[in-house]
């Protein structure tokens, strides 16, 4: 019983030390992860999950700023059952607020095959900048089409 008690003690006393630790070093650099959090997930850009049929998809705008020549959005695909072989390439399409569909430029990210397959979907920007964004997938799933709705202005 002695044993189990320097065991519990032990694990609390590290797991305060983690936190502490992990608190204390976001704090030391504030800017860094500033930057980070405007550059790769502006807080009007949340992530959006669509979960109809056995693949769950989730979207998240990594950069959609008018200023720059890429727009970039990470994409996540998750299934308990088969495996994830599409082409990401062949099934996303952006679309404007006017109607016009751009497809991408490159998918960096895991090849065809798993139950968990994420990656960032590369788009060229679209100008002049619209007032919002559709980011279109087809045929994933068994579902025809998922669409994942931002607006910009």
């Amino acid at each position: 019983m002695n044993n189990t008690h320097y065991i519990i003690i032990g694990a609390i006393v590290l797991a305060l030390g983690f936190f502490l630790f992990s608190g204390k070093s976001s704090e030391q650099n504030p800017t860094v992860k500033t930057k980070a959090t405007t550059q790769n997930a502006p807080s009007n850009f949340a992530a959006k999950t669509d979960a109809q049929g056995p693949i769950s998809i989730t979207v998240t705008p990594l950069s959609l700023n008018k200023d720059l020549s890429e727009w970039k959005f990470n994409v996540a695909f998750t299934t308990h059952s088969g495996s994830l072989d599409q082409d990401p390439m062949k099934v996303v399409t952006l679309v404007d607020d006017k109607g016009i569909a751009y497809l991408p430029t490159r998918w960096e990210g895991a090849g065809p095959g798993g139950h968990h397959r994420e990656g960032t979907l590369v788009f060229n920007a679209v100008n002049p900048a619209p007032t919002s964004v559709h980011l279109q997938i087809k045929e994933v799933g068994g579902i025809p089409e998922r669409m994942f709705i931002w607006e910009l202005k």
